[in-house]
């Protein structure tokens, strides 16, 4: 029996395992890989504490720092996939994975998400080759070019009002004609005169060899298609959380996001707690996941102690 298991490798799991050592938690972390989504980026610059990293190197410097602290209390499974966490008679856990099952006391879902893909001709093949999922990630390699933001939602307005700051021009593109943003945000960026707006717009393809050179979209009012040249493309459409194993117990969000509550991480299923971008936090970022998975730590200690 597991005092806590943790299930996740990006930086909220990693932050919560480094604390559950500090705090002698008999704990087991299990993760198919390390890293997060960040692990494919070229070069994380917002990282608190590196000027620039890549997503492989970050992604080791997580493992290494895990398993320096893990000692006696920290077990690690690497490359195993959490199947279902189930609640027992006597409130506690089990968590069954491609390789086994497991007993414990509480569980912190830090699985993360991954960013729904954009789909058109091209887009795989020039993946992070100028096609990127994250404005914040990847923004400032931008700089002083012409770029486009694909999406409606607030996230992609905060990307088009983060790229208006040092890109040449920015050509925002969405499917409807009307955005699911906050109008407040909308209404400010589109007072920049290096905003072209595009509605009713319907992804075709991705132009470019090595690199991104552009795009082609269909007017889905007129039917014509239409070429965009831009040498940057960040695609805002949402995130799917990795939350399917445990959503029948735990309240979810239609997305799949996890509801928390952000004083102490806590689910509405007592022992289970979640962070980072499996949840339903307005904000994500690494930095924020790792803050987010150590409030859960503090939070899921003092629960443990005051069970003994």
């Amino acid at each position: 029996m597991f005092e806590l298991i943790i299930i996740g490798g990006g930086p909220a799991g990693v932050a919560a395992g480094v604390y559950a050592s500090r705090k002698q938690l008999k704990t087991l972390l299990i993760t198919d890989v390390f890293g997060g989504q960040s692990v494919v980026s070229d070069g994380i610059e917002n990282w608190i504490g590196e000027i620039k990293i890549s997503g492989f190197d970050l992604a080791k410097k997580l493992e290494n720092h895990l398993m320096a602290y893990s000692g006696n209390f920290v077990t690690v499974n690497k490359g195993e996939r959490v199947e279902s966490v189930t609640q027992n008679p006597d409130k506690t856990f089990t968590v069954k994975t491609n390789k086994g099952e497991y007993a414990t006391q509480a569980v912190l879902v830090a699985t993360g998400s991954s960013r729904r893909k954009l789909e058109a001709l091209g887009a795989d093949r020039l993946e992070y080759k100028g096609l990127t999922y994250c404005a914040t990630c990847d923004g400032p390699l931008f700089a002083d070019q012409d770029v486009a933001v694909i999406g409606g939602g607030n996230s992609a307005l905060e990307g088009v009002a983060q790229l208006l700051k040092y890109c040449k021009s920015v050509t925002l593109v969405h499917r409807r004609d009307e955005f699911k943003a906050d109008p407040v945000t909308l209404e400010a960026v589109k007072k920049d005169p290096k905003l072209n707006l595009i509605t009713n717009a319907e992804m075709v393809e991705i132009l470019g060899e090595n690199f991104v050179s552009g795009f082609k979209y269909k007017d889905k009012v007129s039917g014509e298609i239409r070429e965009v040249p831009v040498t940057g493309i960040f695609v805002e459409i949402g995130a799917v959380p990795a939350t399917k194993f445990v959503t029948p117990i735990v309240d979810a969000l239609e997305d799949g996001t996890i509801k928390i509550d952000p004083w102490n991480q806590r689910t509405n299923n007592e022992g289970i707690w979640a962070a980072g971008d499996c949840t339903n936090i307005l904000y994500h970022q690494n930095n924020i996941a790792a803050g987010d998975a150590v409030r859960a730590l503090e939070d899921i200690f003092l629960w443990i102690e005051g069970k003994k």
